[in-house]
């Protein structure tokens, strides 16, 4: 399968392999991506290819082009959803200004380390004088899924780029979740994260969306292991014992399917932000994708129609940008799945095929220095013609 947009009017390209030798994925890519004006190769892939070779035959089809991504838990090709493959998106450099920073000691991103980071990004964009900085840049983040740092590295991140809007997504493993890689300078990475500064002159809005709506049933977290992110008891009960009640469903059925239909949440000010599970221990304790602390208030949520939230947001950004050249989207694996399970899986994909949304399934979404769940985060480009 390859998948091709590509014109000399268009600032950016997109392609899709599922070759799964990693030279004939990449030279595919190469194919339908390079050009002589190709600034930067960004990248999503299924954790199922043999990473180094695939990291070898990347840096080899795309000698002279800076070349980043992450592995997956599904990719989002221009066709719409898929597994085990390669999307990639290809920046022509006269529209777009990229550079990027790897960090590989997520425990050490303090705000000094952040704040060289970001400037050292923003002047080597400033350097190719495309557009005024502050008004037409954004950094996009890449993170291990794994890792429990997340929160205080995207914090951190968020302090230093200040008015800069930021969005990005967690790295996956296919669901298994055991080891999730971002790649950077030839190699990939676990337990460290790549931060993507773009520059831009075209028009371009940072999005988020989910379709949750609160219940009035409240769990406490009475017990947390915060650096592991496990639950051990909600309610002064154990964590899973507690939740299967809230949820009506038998503990030995709970699972992803479950965790995708009833998430809970945490209200900050008017907003409610997703805390989605992870999975049942073998102690009954419940581990979850972003951080949880003692003394946190859980509220259940429940899912209005997905199709109609993901369609009226797909809606708004043409109506605001007109004809999107791209969507870069970040989705929340669990969201997938629920699509799976209702059968709409197909009708999200010719959504997304329709509004040219390019991306993959993620294990927790970052916007604006806020790690989340159960979203659609990303970046929408307008059309050259707008």
């Amino acid at each position: 399968m390859s998948a091709v947009t590509s014109a000399a009017t268009t600032p950016v390209r997109t392609a899709a392999s599922r070759r799964q030798d990693p030279e004939c994925a990449a030279e595919e890519l190469a194919k339908a991506l390079k050009h002589e004006e190709l600034g930067f190769v960004l990248f999503f892939c299924s954790a199922e290819y043999p990473l180094e070779a695939l990291g070898r035959a990347l840096e080899s089809a795309f000698a002279t082009v800076k070349v980043s991504g992450c592995t997956t838990a599904g990719e989002i090709t221009p066709q719409g959803y898929d597994r085990g493959c390669v999307v990639a998106i290809g920046f022509d450099r006269r529209y777009f200004a990229v550079d990027y920073a790897l960090v590989e000691d997520l425990a050490r991103f303090d705000l000094l380390r952040a704040q060289r980071l970001v400037d050292q990004l923003l002047e080597n964009c400033r350097a190719r004088s495309l557009a005024s900085i502050n008004e037409h840049s954004f950094a996009l983040t890449l993170l291990d899924g794994l890792s429990s740092s997340e929160e205080q590295v995207l914090a951190t991140l968020d302090a230093a780029l200040g008015r800069i809007p930021s969005f990005g997504g967690s790295a996956g493993d296919d669901n298994r979740l055991a080891h999730t890689h971002v790649y950077a300078q030839g190699h990939f990475y676990a337990r460290a994260a790549v931060v993507i500064m773009i520059n831009t002159p075209l028009p371009f809005e940072v999005f988020s969306t989910h379709h949750l709506l609160p219940l009035e049933h409240k769990l406490v977290v009475t017990q947390a292991d915060r650096e592991s992110r496990r639950v051990l008891e909600l309610n002064a009960m154990p964590a899973a014992d507690a939740y299967a009640q809230m949820v009506d469903v038998p503990k030995a059925a709970l699972g992803p399917q479950v965790f995708a239909r009833h998430p809970v949440a945490v209200k900050l000010g008017d907003q409610h932000y997703i805390r989605s599970i992870q999975r049942v221990n073998e102690d009954v304790s419940l581990s979850f994708y972003c951080a949880v602390e003692n003394g946190i208030v859980l509220t259940a949520m429940r899912p209005a129609p997905l199709l109609h939230d993901l369609h009226h947001m797909l809606d708004s950004l043409h109506q605001r940008l007109g004809t999107p050249s791209l969507v870069i989207g970040c989705d929340c694996f669990l969201r997938r799945l629920e699509l799976e399970g209702l059968g709409e899986l197909g009708q999200a994909s010719q959504l997304f095929k329709r509004s040219r949304v390019v991306g993959f399934n993620t294990y927790g979404e970052q916007h604006h220095g806020m790690h989340v769940n159960q979203t659609f985060t990303g970046v929408a480009f307008g059309s050259l013609a707008r």
